[in-house]
Formats: structure tokens, C-alpha cells, sequence
């Protein structure tokens, strides 16, 4: 006989791994199928984490060559071991995947290397390339296999020379032109990687800005700081083809209409993620998933059109964020368990960890106007703010928008210093319907960047004191 459990998981990234530990808190007994060879999914293993450790490696690696001596401190002979680099963010994976292994253990979860694959009747095959396929059953089956790199079909992945962001977290070599196809969140986060290590850097994006479901304020400034720290930015841009010549890359482009050659020896296509779902079976069992986006269909409680096969974090609607996915999982279990739980997606924070960060929650100005919502603003320099002037970083700003009727804080936009910390209080108001005078009224601590947030919510009135 199959072992049986009541929640069998595929997929253990943030979504499947929290799951399983929700459940298994709630006094399940829990399996979870992974067919990586470590735990943790694409965010662990090749996406939030290695991405940001590299981020913060490259960033002191610029403060230590050119930004210092601001600081009354020179530091001669500055070089670059981009091997020790590597390597310790491969540690800090190692770290943060070999956690994960503890917490299973730890809550008596029970996992499995391979390949899932739903065979109907609560029944899921395992694949391994070590073993032969077993099967396993469970009450309640939890899709959570993530998504992957979307490709263009002008730039085919070869995994060398045209990569995508997988390939391009670990480069032996500094490449001496990097060509990002795509200005969203992860084509900018890894070309300031490698523009800060020293790389020349030319972002090609189709459409007339960057990062488009950004507000259009914030995306400008943003824009303009990574062209000052050296990318070269270049809109409405669309790739047409690209081929090998004498060991470079020569992608053929149409700039406005008219034909450019850009010739690099790296191609990083970023251009967006598609659900992971080849390989479960969906199709054979029935399972619906949206034409267009191949996202599951799900209902109020995360169940496919099959019951008992439920879906969360990338494979469903909504931000393709790994804390989106984790919210999913804890509701989806809990609501199994027959508990109450919330989830609002219009109050999921994103950040972009370049430097300056932007993060926001939230709506739009765009978004706003329409809709026809009638908002006012609230804006606020950190150039004005103490604790950026001291940390000799005050570039950019904070930016509320509310409700001109209610006040009640609509979306809150920040591109600074440490946006990724300060937009937590932003999403606590907005959870609990606060308003712009909500956030005026708390006392921030002085010095901190917080006051930055205060002083928007502040201006949203026209009462900012420091500007």
C-alpha cells in the first residue's frame, strides 16, 4: 500500500516548505515532494537569497572602492575575488537550505527527492533518478512547485552566453558586456550586480519604461540613479533576434522603429516568470489552468476544479513574490484545519533590491487615476531626512497616496535608503484600513529613515515640518 498522509505537498519552496510547517503544526501528519536536491525552491536555492547576498557583497564592494573616502576613511589597493564572492554566497544557501532540513525534522515532515506527478484519486507518483517511482496518497494534495524563467523565442536559453537569472548568479567571470533583455525587478537587480563589479551594462526594455507595474514616479527616479551609477537604460526596445560571432553575442534590436546592433558576451533574458507546471499531470486529472497564463484556477480556499487538489504562490493569481506564496500556504492549511484566515493581495509589499531600493504596497497613481479615485499626496526627500544625510545616502524619496474623502492610506511608494525595512509599517496601516494622519500621529524614533515615512503622511495634509 501507498503511504498515506493528510496533506502531501509538491513543491518545497516558501510556499511548500511554510505550508507543510503550518499543517504539521495543526497536528497533520505531512509529506512534501521536492525534486531539487536541497530544500527551499527557486528563492532559496537560485533566486531571493543567492541574488541578494551577491547585492550586498557588490554593494560594499563599490563603498569600499569609491565611497569611503566621503567618510574621511581610504582604503588603498581595493581588489576583487569574485571566486571568495561566489563562494560565500553558495554558504549562505547552504545555510538557509540546511535550515529548512532542520525545521522538517524538527516537525516530523516527512520528504521525498523526486519528481511529483498527480495521478487522480488522491494518488501522487514520485520520480527520482536514483530510485524507482513510488506512490504516495494524501487527503489533501498542495500544488506548490513555483514558477520559472519565461524565454523569448528570438533568445533561446543556451546556459552559457544567453542565460537567465539562474545562470547569471554565477558567472566564473566578470563579463566585459552584459546585455539585460527585460528593466523589470530581476534584470535590474543582478545587471547592478555585475555593473558594480565592474561589467558594462545595457538594459534593453520594450516598453516606454521601467518596471511597469511600478508607480511611473518612482520607476523615473529609479531610472535615472542606475544610469548615473553607470547602466545604460535604453526604451522602447525590442529584440529581434540574436546570434554568436568570433565569441560574442550580437542581439539585433528595433529602437523606436529603427534597427540597432547591441554586442555584448553575456545575454541575460529577464522578461518575466511563467507558472511551473509542466510534468504534474494537470491535464490528465482535469485540473483547469487559465489559457493565457497558464496559472490553476483556484476558488476561496486555494481548491482546484478537482477536490482535494488544491494551488498556491506562483502557480495561481496574484504577485509571483515568495512572501505571497507563504501567505498562501499558511491560509490554505489553516482553512483546512477549519480556521479563519485573511489574505489581501492588494497588501503585498514588493521591494527591488538595487541600490537605492524601491518598495511598495499597494496602488498606483496610475492605478488611482484610472479608476477614477479621487487621492491626494504626500511626498518627502530623504535629502530632508537626518539619518540618510548621516549615512551620506539621501537619494529618493517617500510617497504616500490616500483617499481625499476617508484619508485611508491607498498605496505608499519609497525609493531610498532601507525601502525594503521601512515599507512593513506602511503594509501594518493598510491592513488594519489606517490613515495618512494614522502614520502622522506615531511617534518615530529621531534619528531613523522612518521619519522619512511620517514626514509623507505629514505632506499628504500639507503639514510636513522638514521640508
Amino acid at each position: 500500500m501507498a503511504e498515506r498522509y493528510d496533506v502531501l505537498v509538491i513543491g518545497a519552496g516558501p510556499g511548500g516548505y511554510v505550508a507543510a510547517i503550518r499543517a504539521a503544526q495543526l497536528g497533520m501528519n505531512v509529506a512534501v515532494v521536492e525534486k531539487r536536491a536541497t530544500l527551499g525552491g527557486t528563492c532559496l536555492n537560485v533566486g531571493c537569497i543567492p541574488s541578494k547576498a551577491l547585492l550586498d557583497s557588490s554593494e560594499r564592494y563599490v563603498e569600499a572602492k569609491s565611497h569611503l573616502d566621503k567618510h574621511g576613511i581610504h582604503i588603498d589597493g581595493v581588489r576583487l575575488d569574485l571566486a571568495a564572492m561566489l563562494s560565500r554566497k553558495d554558504r549562505v544557501v547552504k545555510g538557509l537550505t540546511e535550515g529548512v532540513a532542520f525545521l522538517f525534522k524538527k516537525n516530523k515532515i516527512t520528504s521525498y527527492a523526486g519528481a511529483g506527478r498527480l495521478l487522480g484519486e488522491g494518488k501522487v507518483a514520485v520520480k527520482s533518478a536514483s530510485a524507482d517511482e513510488i506512490v504516495l496518497e494524501g487527503k489533501h494534495l498542495l500544488l506548490a512547485t513555483g514558477s520559472e524563467p519565461a524565454g523569448l523565442p528570438s533568445l533561446p536559453f543556451d546556459g552559457t552566453t544567453i542565460v537567465s537569472s539562474t545562470e547569471a548568479l554565477a558567472f566564473d567571470r566578470v563579463p566585459q558586456h552584459l546585455i539585460v533583455v527585460g528593466g523589470g525587478y530581476i534584470g535590474l537587480e543582478l545587471g547592478s550586480v555585475w555593473n558594480r563589479l565592474g561589467a558594462k551594462v545595457t538594459v534593453l526594455e520594450f516598453l516606454p519604461r521601467l518596471m511597469p507595474l511600478s508607480d511611473g514616479e518612482i520607476a523615473e527616479m529609479l531610472g535615472r540613479s542606475l544610469s548615473k551609477q553607470g547602466l545604460s537604460i535604453q526604451l522602447d526596445t525590442k529584440v529581434v533576434a540574436a546570434g554568436s560571432q568570433g565569441g560574442e553575442i550580437h542581439v539585433n534590436a528595433q529602437h523606436k522603429g529603427r534597427d540597432q546592433l547591441v554586442v555584448g558576451d553575456k545575454v541575460l533574458v529577464a522578461v518575466g516568470r511563467r507558472p511551473l507546471t509542466k510534468g504534474l499531470g494537470l491535464s490528465e486529472i482535469g485540473v483547469r489552468c487559465d489559457e493565457k497564463s497558464g496559472r490553476v484556477l483556484v476558488n476561496e480556499n486555494f481548491e482546484t476544479n478537482v477536490k482535494g487538489i488544491y494551488a498556491i504562490g506562483d502557480l495561481i493569481d496574484g504577485p509571483m513574490l515568495a512572501h505571497k506564496a507563504e501567505d498562501d500556504g499558511v491560509a490554505c492549511v489553516e482553512r483546512l484545519a477549519g480556521m479563519k484566515t485573511h489574505v489581501d493581495y492588494n497588501t503585498v509589499p514588493s521591494v527591488v533590491y538595487t541600490w537605492p531600493e524601491v518598495a511598495s504596497v499597494g496602488q498606483t497613481e496610475e492605478q488611482l487615476k484610472a479608476g477614477g479615485r479621487e487621492y491626494r499626496v504626500g511626498r518627502f526627500p530623504f535629502a530632508a531626512n537626518p539619518r540618510a544625510r548621516c549615512m551620506d545616502e539621501s537619494e529618493g524619496m517617500v510617497k504616500i497616496l490616500a483617499d481625499a474623502r476617508t484619508d485611508r492610506v491607498l498605496g505608499v511608494h519609497i525609493i531610498g535608503p532601507r525601502a525594503s525595512d521601512l515599507i512593513a509599517e506602511c503594509v501594518a496601516v493598510m491592513e488594519f484600513s489606517g490613515s495618512a494622519e494614522d502614520i502622522a500621529r506615531i511617534c518615530h524614533a529621531h534619528p531613523t529613515l522612518s521619519e522619512a515615512v511620517r514626514e509623507a503622511a505629514l505632506a499628504v495634509d500639507r503639514r510636513a515640518i522638514h521640508v
